[in-house]
């Protein structure tokens, strides 16, 4: 489905911890955006996904990261998640297959528990350490929410949901999105964990929330390829 360029929108990624805690701060600072935008999750995808993505004319941001930024973030999140009073644990990634947790909230989002799935997945990942990339640990999510497990874990392998996947990859590429936590609404972009506050004003603005919006209290991939992660506020 093409993105409704009216509805503002947050796009996620579960690997990336600065998305991570953009959502932390989505649900506990600003509930009623995160009821208003639509959630859309971005995820590199695997050499199927790539080749399905390039065949409907889409590419993927990729970009390589540096030794020296990629010690920066550890020590960035680290710092944000103790501000936060957050006890992080950090995740280690083994050939990873990201279509297998974010194929998987397209089945949460479905059945109407996709912001319960993210909120799952995020505390899997970042804060006991588990690998959502394993079939079990999504699976074991999938129970957590009453969801069928077997559905969940084996998203990545239903070609109508590879399909919806590719569908999400292009409008990826059309809202321009090059690194996660990022929001859109229109024309108009913010990207990092540090613009989420200029975004809730935007929406407030705009009148695009509920009208009683609290006032704004004033995402990494950490693999070979990542995408663009030019400041400390967004990544992929």
């Amino acid at each position: 489905m093409r993105a409704d360029r009216k509805t503002p929108r947050f796009y996620f990624s579960l690997r990336s911890p600065y998305s991570w805690l953009a959502h932390r701060d989505l649900m506990a600072r600003h509930p009623e955006v995160a009821a208003a935008v639509e959630w859309r999750p971005f995820f590199e995808p695997d050499a199927t996904s790539e080749r399905l993505l390039t065949e409907a004319g889409g590419t993927f941001p990729y970009t390589a990261m540096s030794r020296a930024k990629h010690l920066y973030v550890l020590q960035d999140v680290n710092r944000l998640a103790k501000s936060r009073a957050i006890a992080l644990s950090w995740p280690v990634d083994r050939d990873p297959v990201w279509e297998i947790p974010h194929l998987a909230y397209l089945v949460a989002r479905r059945e109407g528990r996709g912001p319960q799935y993210v909120a799952a997945a995020y505390r899997a990942r970042w804060e006991e350490g588990r690998d959502i990339c394993d079939r079990r640990v999504v699976a074991d999510i999938g129970a957590q929410l009453g969801l069928d497990p077997a559905e969940l874990a084996g998203a990545s392998d239903d070609p109508a949901l590879r399909a919806e996947g590719v569908r999400v990859l292009l409008d990826v590429c059309a809202d321009g999105v090059f690194g996660v936590p990022f929001f859109v609404h229109g024309f108009t972009r913010f990207w990092g964990l540090d613009r989420l506050p200029d975004f809730v004003r935007h929406l407030r603005e705009h009148e695009l929330t509920a009208p009683a919006l609290p006032q704004p209290v004033g995402a990494v991939g950490l693999g070979r390829r990542a995408v663009d992660d030019g400041h400390a506020g967004g990544c992929g």
